[in-house]
Order: structure tokens, then sequence, then C-alpha cells
């Protein structure tokens, strides 16, 4: 089974903006857009026309297009460059371009054109097409940059979502009822936003048993990663009168 598409469905994009949010989500191909600068309208029936009005919307001269098709007219000056973060693999980039559209899904139905938004594409320069597709309602002030940055973060909401299973315990919730699940969640979230905030105020400190980054050289030995703990220390014998005996606890 494929990875499930969020932003391929309309009502989901829509229910976000109903709640006064930002989405950016990545799309398929197929859908239909209005190209940059179009304007489409229910079209109106004039004096004296007769017979049934036509349900599609339109714009003077232009048509709907396939995001696929649209993004292979774009010129090529417009994609550029953008890098988002070092990774394993040193530093990640790729070439993007983001315009303004109109979403024309069944436009033929009498539905209308959605808000302006922007489509990001990626066309990676060892490619023959674009390989990716994203749309967000941020608004038009938004960067380029900014625009990759939001959709590059997908790896991070990924590694968070692993560390609360792995971690904080997300994956171990064995109840029957949403209200007992969003309970955990909720505690989940919690104890993770709070380490990841002490992590970020009070970074690991480095001491006396790790490399210093400027004194290494190739002729000394490498530092063990792993610490030895000292040896726990022997325990006492109890005396006589208290073997076998439970103390007395006082309080």
């Amino acid at each position: 089974m494929g990875r499930r598409r969020y932003g391929d469905a309309r009502a989901f994009r829509d229910g976000v903006r109903e709640r006064g949010l930002h989405y950016l989500m990545g799309v398929q191909g197929k859908h239909m857009v209005w190209p940059p600068g179009a304007k489409p309208h229910k079209p109106q029936r004039g004096p004296g026309q007769r017979g049934r009005s036509r349900t599609r919307y339109e714009a003077e001269g232009v048509a709907p297009w396939l995001i696929s098709k649209l993004a292979l007219q774009l010129p090529k000056e417009q994609f550029q460059v953008v890098h988002w973060r070092e990774g394993s693999r040193g530093e990640q980039s790729s070439r993007f371009a983001a315009v303004r559209v109109r979403m024309a899904e069944n436009h033929t139905k009498r539905t209308p054109p959605s808000e302006e938004i922007w489509l990001l594409v990626e066309w990676p320069d060892t490619q023959k097409a674009p390989t990716k597709y994203w749309l967000c309602s941020l608004p038009v002030q938004a960067s380029l940059k900014d625009l990759v940055r939001f959709a590059k973060l997908r790896w991070r909401v990924e590694r968070d979502y692993q560390e609360m299973k792995g971690e904080v315990g997300l994956d171990h919730f064995e109840g029957r009822t949403w209200r007992g699940f969003h309970h955990h969640a909720t505690l989940c979230m919690v104890a993770h936003a709070f380490l990841a905030l002490r992590r970020a105020l009070f970074p690991p400190e480095q001491d006396a048993l790790d490399p210093a980054r400027s004194s290494s050289s190739p002729s000394a030995p490498p530092v063990a990663s792993h610490r030895l703990l000292p040896a726990l220390p022997a325990p006492r014998p109890l005396p006589r009168s208290a073997a076998g005996s439970v103390p007395h606890l006082t309080g």
C-alpha cells in the first residue's frame, strides 16, 4: 500500500483553513490547477440567452492544467538551488520553484476555485522531470527558502514521532477509548516537549573523557565510546540480631 497523502484530499485542506491554520502538504501531480494569473469565474447567462446554463468555471483564454504538466512549463530560470539542512550525506540541496495557483478540482461541476495558494515544485538536476509537489496556504510574502524549509521538515516530524514511541511510551497505550488515548498521547507530547526543551537549553557538556575537537591527532589512541562505571562497594554484613527479622521503621 502506498504512503497516504493527506494533501490530496481537498476536504482535509479546506478543514485546516476553516480552523484558521495554514498547511503545507505533499500532493500528486494529477490534480488540476488554474495557472498563475488566471481569474476563474462562473459564466453568467447573457440577456436573451435560453437553454441550460453552463456549470463549469472558466477563465478568459486559460484552461486548467495538471500540476505535473504546469511544472514542466515553468521557465528554467525560475528554479533555484535551495539548501535546507546538513545531513548524514552532507549538505542537502535541490532545485525548487514556487508559483501562485488556484485549485481547479471539479471545476466542471460548479465547484469554486480555491483561494490563491503556493505550488512548490522540486526538480533535481539529475531528473528529467519534477519529482515532488506541495501545496501551501502561506501568504504571498513567504519566501522560497521558507517554503522549502517547511516542506523538508517532514523528516523532523517523523523523527519526533519515533522518539515519542521509543523514549516516552507513546506506543504503550492499551486502552479502548478515545478519551484515554487522547490523555495518553497528550502526556507523551508534553514529556517529549520538555525533554526537547531541556536538550536545547542545556546541551550535554564536554568533559575530560570526551576528545577535544581541536586536539585530536592521528597518533593519539582513540577514546573509548563507552564509560566504565566504578565497581559497587561490597554489601556490609548484617548484625546477628537483625538477621531474619524485619527492621523497625520510624517516621
